[in-house]
């Protein structure tokens, strides 16, 4: 692809926020579709198109584009922030368009959705371009035990721009790297356990995981949506929040989820809590204690301890109340995940049939059906590389089942014991964690966290800072996320030769 004339050579768009853009639109130094053409030439033109970070760019991005650059000369100013941005979706969120939807898999190209996914119907609605879909852990890492993070048979293996021979992370692989390499403005992940927070924390972007409900379900090939989530990935927490303002809101085709999350959406949006102060009087519970126990990172060979505890520092500075030495009960039995996996296997056949037996067109209809069509196409699916058992465990589930009733029962137990009494009997506004293990604790519950870059490892791996509350507590991790941000300002893009 040729690269376009600018509008004007001093605009640098690799790393320009939402509001640098979108300024650079009003006052006429950028076009939409100069912006959307630089991305594109970066997602096909080597070194980038090495990391495998899109499976598929939309054919029509180019004229959609034209198109938000003929509504801007008649709409001014923008209204949802979002006008004319570039966005890429996991590969695993519907799009009733020319693009194809497959969670990576070969099982499901050529199917047709019956519509937009809701999220990407909000996008659509505020002038945002769908460039592109990203890469991931096929199905969503659901298929089997063996697959790498990021790998699809699709898309092939999704590499960490930071060091290509480093874990990128999962699932919402592509969606963190594509952000992180400057191939898209922001994206959108998906999130069950770690989803979004793990691949953002190790690719030096901002990543949130919603509150279970506030973004809808509806057209994400599931794995489970008792504890799914679609989260925006961004490079700032204002831009990161942009997206979130735009996406969160009750959806018919997910009303029970989002009908009951809808009481936390503050009057006004989520912009208003990007407050520079926002860490002044906050009381963290600091995780620390339980990774060192651990032995996570060893403090004589890796700069994360003394990285994390400096930020610890400069967040007390900051007016934050900062308590140590505290831990989340049965924290490594909720690390461990029996019963999360095992009742996951049960919602993935029934929500992946259900979802699979709505499609307007496809080769497959069941669970069943994609286990028989990777078994026939092995070479295709790298079968025997890379097993499909997760998949034949969750088939031979059948509902009802004492054994998913007592799993449930005990994960109720363990958020109730765990997190909630954490964050209840010590009245925190949030934990603070380093990296993105702890993300684990706060999944079975729904509830919310934000990552933002923190440093970089012995092997120039970033390592975010994670911050988490109770359902509804966005406000108060945006401030603090955004607070930390605008303090430490670690984010640095990845060197490219």
């Amino acid at each position: 692809m040729e690269p376009e004339e600018s509008a004007s050579s001093s605009f640098s768009i690799d790393e320009a926020t939402i509001e640098d853009i979108q300024q650079a639109f009003q006052q006429n130094r950028l076009s939409c579709r100069e912006v959307v053409k630089h991305y594109l030439n970066a997602i096909e033109s080597n070194p980038k198109k090495t990391l495998s970070a899109v499976i598929e760019v939309n054919p029509d991005a180019l004229s959609e584009a034209a198109k938000a650059d003929e509504n801007f000369k008649l709409i001014n100013p923008c209204k949802s922030g979002l006008e004319g941005i570039p966005i890429l979706l996991k590969d695993n969120i519907a799009t009733k368009d020319r693009l194809n939807t497959t969670a990576g898999s070969f099982a499901l190209l050529g199917s047709v959705v019956p519509r937009d996914a809701g999220v990407v119907d909000r996008l659509r609605k505020a002038g945002a371009i769908i460039l592109g879909k990203a890469g991931l852990s096929e199905w969503a890492n659901f298929r089997g035990d063996e697959i790498p993070s990021g790998w699809s048979a699709r898309g092939g293996t999704v590499k960490n721009p930071y060091n290509v021979e480093e874990d990128p992370g999962g699932s919402s692989t592509g969606s963190a790297v594509g952000v992180a390499a400057n191939l898209a403005t922001v994206s959108l992940g998906t999130e069950t356990n770690r989803s979004i927070i793990e691949p953002c924390s190790v690719n030096c972007v901002v990543g949130i995981k919603p509150t279970v409900g506030l973004t809808s379900r509806s057209g994400v090939i599931p794995p489970t949506h008792r504890q799914g989530t679609v989260g925006p990935i961004g490079r700032t927490v204002a831009d990161a929040v942009t997206l979130l303002d735009v996406i969160v809101g009750y959806d018919p085709r997910d009303s029970v989820a989002t009908k009951a999350a809808a009481q936390y959406i503050p009057r006004g949006g989520y912009k208003q809590f990007l407050n520079k102060d926002g860490l002044k009087g906050k009381k963290l519970g600091n995780l620390w204690s339980t990774f060192e126990n651990a032995g996570i990172w060893d403090p004589d060979t890796s700069p994360v301890p003394g990285i994390y505890k400096k930020h610890i520092e400069t967040m007390r500075q900051l007016g934050a109340i900062i308590i140590d030495d505290v831990e989340i009960a049965n924290f490594l039995k909720i690390m461990q995940g029996d019963d999360e996996f095992l009742a996951m296997q049960y919602e993935l056949k029934v929500e992946l049939n259900d979802h699979l037996s709505k499609l307007v067109e496809s080769p497959v209809r069941t669970l069943a059906d994609v286990i028989a069509y990777n078994e026939t196409h092995p070479e295709q699916e790298m079968l025997e590389t890379y097993n499909q058992n997760i998949f034949i465990k969750s088939e031979k589930t059948n509902l009802p089942s004492k054994d998913y009733t007592d799993a449930l029962d005990s994960l109720k137990t363990l958020r109730e014991e765990g997190f909630e009494k954490f964050m209840n009997d010590n009245n925190f506004d949030a934990m603070v964690a380093p990296g993105h293990l702890a993300a684990s604790a706060l999944a079975n519950g729904g509830y919310p966290c934000i990552i933002v870059p923190g440093g970089f490892d012995d092997y120039d791996v970033p390592v975010g800072i994670l911050f988490g509350g109770l359902k509804g507590s966005e406000p108060k991790l945006i401030e603090i996320a955004y607070a930390f941000e605008r303090a430490t300002k670690v984010r640095r893009s990845p060197k490219f030769s």
